[in-house]
């Protein structure tokens, strides 16, 4: 058995390093580089969005892509649909540069082939498919979740201009890219509408580009230009249009008055109104109107709401309603036309003069002057052509004595009949009277007169025709004894012929001693000397 001694002493070897193989080099590089790229990917990776939509339609994951000014940044990764399914969910990722764009006020919409308010958009898309549209907004808070456009923006946000704001009481031809012009030049378009909460109107929104919006201030009016504007009113008629193009798909216009008081452009959003006609924007706005009452007791057919009032052919007013009343104390029925009547316009408008104002400041004790000295209303034709009536304010002097009630609201103003009524009551008195004569009693003394008058003709014929008969004869028989008296041949025409002929040798003998007289005058004295031998 052997001993601890005879055993070996046992040796220190080192341990071996590891060592990679050669071959794992490879694989290695792969990883590091697959893992650098994934950090890369990671790094540049831009934000995640999601828009919604009323309709996927155009809209496809992978394939329709986010455009900037015509430059892809992002890509549809995803498109469902929402809880509820009422609308669509796009999301889609956008580039690394495209993180300050999104801000609260940036807008998306789908780009498709659109034909809207006279301009075709989006034909590019028929080939190359629909993408999302984006514009830029101009707020700092970011955002991820929007709501698309279902129609794209008008203008994007960069485009120099302003917007305003107009009330209308119905829409009319407009839509969205509908023309907007100044002086019949194309300044501007309609960029979106909606109808009021409460119906009575609607809200539109336009857009005028620079520099033209300088042109809009506070006093600008608003108009519906398209179509073809036909009026015919008591002045004839009227024909105004602004272009071709607003005939075919409509427009919208402005313009400033004249005498507007105020040419400090108007701020952006600033509401106006919008009006049906260019007469009716342009019209001077009064200041200052009273409201009073004609009542009519004829017909006032002709009449219309907006016929004009004219004091002497001047307008002073307008029709503002017409209404029918009936007393019941008289058991009469008439109509009230209601009018706004302006007083400013009869201020003087003399340089010397103030521009506006009343005359004065007790207007009741003018209008009883007024009235007082004759001033009534009178309905009467503005054409003959269309039959339009208009409201004359004028002076009758042989008027009635009237007054104003001022315990009425509005009070009511005295009324004088037309000519054509005047006419009609004159001709309605006439056959009143005539329908009070005893016709009967007339016709039967009448009758009575021609019988008595037969009877008299009768009497002529049988007594007094023989009379007139015999002294005709008698009459006959003288004219016929005088004729053969006065015949060439007869002694009487002789014997005057004869007289005739001594008177004409007397004659000539005085005129012969005239005229020796007046030669030798002293022969009155001397006598007539004698011829020598």
């Amino acid at each position: 058995m052997s001993t601890p001694d005879d055993m070996p002493d046992a040796e220190v070897v080192p341990r071996k390093r590891w060592r990679i193989p050669w071959i794992w080099i490879v694989p290695a590089i792969a990883v590091a580089v697959g893992v650098w790229l994934a950090v890369q990917s990671v790094l540049q990776q831009g934000p995640t969005v999601t828009i919604t939509f009323k309709s996927g339609e155009g809209l496809e994951a992978g394939k329709t892509k986010i455009k900037f000014k015509d430059v892809d940044i992002g890509l549809v990764k995803s498109v469902a649909l929402s809880k509820d399914y009422k609308r669509v969910i796009a999301t889609a990722e956008l580039t690394r540069d495209a993180s300050n764009m999104l801000v609260d006020d940036t807008r998306f919409w789908v780009v498709r082939p659109r034909v809207a308010g006279g301009s075709v958009s989006g034909i590019s898309t028929l080939l190359s498919g629909a993408y999302i549209g984006m514009d830029i907004g101009h707020t700092k808070s970011a955002r991820r979740d929007y709501t698309g456009l279902e129609t794209p923006p008008v203008f994007a946000s960069d485009v120099p201009g302003r917007q305003f704001i107009l009330k209308a009481t119905d829409l009319g031809s407009v839509d969205v890219g509908t023309p907007v012009y100044f002086r019949r030049l194309q300044v501007g378009q309609v960029t979106a509408f909606e109808l009021d909460k409460d119906g009575s109107g609607v809200t539109l929104r336009v857009f005028v580009n620079s520099p033209y919006d300088r042109y809009v201030n506070a006093d600008s009016r608003f108009w519906q230009a398209g179509g073809i504007d036909v009026s015919l009113s008591t002045d004839g008629l009227k024909v105004n249009t602004q272009s071709l193009v607003s005939i075919l798909i409509g427009g919208l216009a402005f313009e400033t008055p004249a005498v507007s008081l105020s040419w400090a452009e108007a701020p952006a959003d600033t509401t106006f109104n919008l009006f049906s006609t260019r007469a009716d924007a342009l019209r001077v706005q009064e200041r200052i109107v009273d409201t009073y009452v004609f009542a009519f007791e004829g017909s006032v057919r002709g009449l219309a709401v907006g016929a004009p009032v004219e004091f002497r052919g001047i307008p002073i007013g307008e029709v503002a309603a017409i209404y029918t009343r009936f007393d019941p104390v008289t058991k009469r029925i008439s109509i009230p036309v209601e009018v706004k009547i302006y007083p400013e316009r009869f201020t003087s408008r003399f340089a010397s003069e103030p521009k506006g104002g009343r005359m004065v400041t007790d207007r009741h004790a003018l209008a009883d002057l007024l009235v007082e000295r004759g001033l009534r209303g009178q309905l009467r034709t503005g054409s003959l052509l269309t039959g339009q009536l208009y409201v004359a304010m004028d002076f009758f002097p042989g008027a009635k004595k009237a007054g104003i009630d001022w315990e009425r609201s509005p009070p009511e103003m005295p009324t004088t009949p037309s000519g054509l009524e005047s006419l009609q009551d004159s001709m309605n008195r006439i056959i009143t009277r005539i329908d009070k004569l005893p016709i009967e009693e007339l016709t039967a003394s009448a009758r009575q007169t021609l019988n008595s008058t037969s009877q008299l003709m009768r009497n002529i014929d049988t007594q007094v025709v023989p009379q007139a008969t015999s002294t005709l004869s008698a009459a006959r028989a003288a004219l016929d004894a005088a004729h053969s008296t006065l015949m060439p041949d007869s002694g009487l025409q002789q014997d005057t012929a004869e007289a005739v002929r001594e008177l004409t040798r007397t004659a000539a003998s005085f005129r012969s001693l005239a005229d020796y007289l007046q030669q030798h005058p002293e022969a009155l004295l001397r006598g007539k000397p004698e011829d020598k031998k």
